[in-house]
């Protein structure tokens, strides 16, 4: 009988999955120490979406995380953490001397391997992250990324394919330790895991390590598993309720079961995980869990997201009132994906995809290319692997006002004075913070809102205690009570100062003392002037920057505001000249759709 190997997930990509990666580190290293105690000694620890989360979120710092991991784990736990090649643990990609020091710094606090792969499959992407790897010591898992493309499509992502780009990494002499075939959407076949995992066993030297891993979204983790371990992979992942099942890895308790009267099993004290798993769900009571996070979705195999991306991006129907628009998006998403060149739905191309597909419900099919999207259909992030549709290309083109590239993006960045440890070591020093070298990493990979942070200016904003028809609250605690079903909860500024406002009927409440108000009709039209133009937001997210003031003169295409949705920023940008006559958000705000961000009177012409 053969004894299968498991990462835990829980850590990394559950909490990604399942929260979004908003989770204090506190509260769920009880959890690491009780599932140590009960045996287990590899864990998923860091990188991917929970390493800028950490800053853009948690206001807590990344490298602190994974010394305190260490810590519970113990000295001989296997840390791994997710690199996603030439972009790191960035959603941009990044200069070769940012590759080297994120491998450099990961060793230096505690992690002993990195996964590394890149949404494209373009091997291109993966030689100087993975010659950095192992370089500072640490155990390269090279990865291929896996999905199934949607219903009718074909010339991708199928054994061929996936041989293909094993040999690529072989002639590029990638250096590497173990091989992992990567399910981020958890739609790739039980038959097309078998196949691919039996050709990389002929193909790849006799005893190298073979990983798999998935997500069960699609309902199929478990049977997935079983084909890659029946075709010769030697370890898969595995995860903890809550963060297990739908959105997230195959529960620990679920695989050891599915796998009685096999030939394989778990080396495990079940009853021992079994405490440990408890341990953990009492250390995420107080959090939201999206009900969707958890479930299976029939509807994946058309819209292949990953499970960090699909709760994210519910969460951003919902509070924005157009959940009622997912299956639209859905459907869209499946288009967007064949004429985009099949790239991986796994971060950053997963929220490409979701992106392009929300613009084309919303205003329209191809009436407004993202940027990210276009970038990549231009061939900014590398080569997809098949040509993106040609009309979409020349709308890219047009609307983004860029040419197409094939030009390696590791090589363009080194020349670009903006990226790189200089670039950083110069911003730190002109928003007078010390340059060392994890400061620098940290602002190379989260950019202002790494500043931000490093200034002591971040804000916690996680989702505890909420329920499905309140809006989360960017405060200290990111909590809000209980509100019968009738009252509406808002937060508000003036002049900097933040209230809490409750409003039921004719009753209204500021920081829980009852205010005489007389409540209007809200649906009432405003008669607006016809020289001012009101620029309203177009998705729920937070209001990251504030580039100017009530008073200021600006110019048409200045940018005035810079919001954070769809786990991107967005520019929101003058659309005349003219003067900021009312300018109601802050930085810090959380923002929905049909709020008004700022109001222009037009200069006299």
């Amino acid at each position: 009988m053969k004894t299968v190997d498991f990462m835990l997930t829980t850590f990394r990509d559950g909490l990604q999955s399942a929260y979004g990666a908003r989770v204090l580190t506190p509260d769920f290293l009880p959890a690491v120490e009780a599932a140590r105690e009960a045996g287990i000694q590899w864990f998923e620890a860091g990188g991917g979406a929970r390493f800028q989360s950490l800053y853009f979120y948690c206001n807590e710092d990344a490298f602190d995380m994974m010394d305190r991991f260490r810590e519970a784990a113990g000295p001989d736990a296997n840390l791994q953490t997710l690199s996603r090649g030439v972009n790191v643990v960035a959603l941009d990609s990044q200069s070769a001397d940012i590759v080297d020091l994120h491998a450099k710094l990961f060793r230096k606090h505690g992690i002993t391997s990195i996964r590394n792969f890149d949404a494209l499959n373009d091997v291109h992407n993966l030689v100087d992250s993975a010659r950095s790897i192992k370089k500072h010591g640490l155990h390269h898992q090279v990865s291929i990324t896996l999905m199934a493309l949607p219903p009718g499509c074909e010339g991708a992502h199928d054994p061929d394919f996936y041989e293909k780009t094993l040999r690529d990494i072989l002639d590029q002499e990638i250096p590497f330790d173990s091989v992992c075939f990567k399910d981020a959407s958890g739609t790739a076949t039980p038959s097309t895991v078998f196949e691919t995992v039996i050709r990389a066993r002929k193909l790849l030297p006799e005893g190298t390590y073979l990983h798999y891993h998935t997500h069960d979204t699609a309902g199929i983790a478990v049977q997935a598993n079983m084909a890659a371990l029946e075709a010769g992979a030697d370890a898969i992942d595995l995860s903890f309720a809550p963060c297990s099942g739908g959105t997230c890895q195959v529960d620990v308790l679920t695989m050891w079961h599915a796998l009685r009267g096999t030939d394989f099993k778990l080396d495990i004290d079940i009853d021992k995980i079994r405490e440990a798993e408890d341990v953990f769900m009492d250390c995420m009571k107080d959090y939201y869990l999206p009900p969707e996070a958890t479930k299976v979705e029939p509807m994946i195999p058309w819209c292949p997201m990953p499970g960090g991306a699909l709760t994210a991006n519910t969460q951003m129907l919902r509070d924005n009132g157009i959940m009622n628009k997912y299956p639209e998006i859905i459907r869209a998403m499946g288009d967007v994906v064949r004429k985009g060149g099949f790239g991986t739905s796994v971060t950053p191309v997963s929220q490409f995809y979701f992106q392009q597909a929300f613009n084309n419900v919303m205003h329209g099919p191809w009436e407004k290319i993202s940027g990210p999207f276009g970038k990549m259909v231009l061939g900014y992030f590398g080569k997809t692997p098949c040509p993106a549709d040609p009309e979409i290309v020349a709308l890219a083109s047009e609307q983004l006002g860029l040419e197409s590239t094939d030009e390696h993006p590791i090589n363009r960045n080194n020349k670009d004075p903006k990226k790189g440890i200089a670039a950083a070591e110069e911003w730190l020093k002109n928003e007078g913070l010390k340059a060392n070298e994890e400061n620098i990493f940290i602002v190379a990979s989260c950019g202002e809102k790494g500043i931000t942070f490093l200034k002591g200016e971040a804000e916690v904003m996680v989702r505890k205690n909420m329920l499905d028809q309140q809006l989360p609250t960017s405060s200290t605690q990111g909590q809000l009570k209980p509100r019968p079903d009738t009252a509406a909860v808002y937060e508000v500024k003036v002049d900097g100062d933040r209230f809490e406002v409750e409003i039921e009927g004719d009753r209204v409440t500021v920081d829980g003392q009852d205010v005489p108000v007389r409540v209007m009709n809200a649906t009432k039209p405003v008669k607006k002037k016809r020289d001012q133009i009101r620029l309203i937001c177009q998705a729920s997210g937070y209001v990251f920057k504030v580039r100017c003031r009530a008073g200021d003169v600006v110019k048409e295409g200045e940018t005035l505001i810079v919001l954070e949705s769809l786990k991107m920023e967005m520019s929101v940008k003058a659309p005349v000249d003219g003067t900021v006559m009312d300018l109601p958000v802050y930085a810090g705000d959380e923002v929905s759709s049909g709020q008004i961000l700022a109001v222009i009177k037009q200069s006299d012409r």
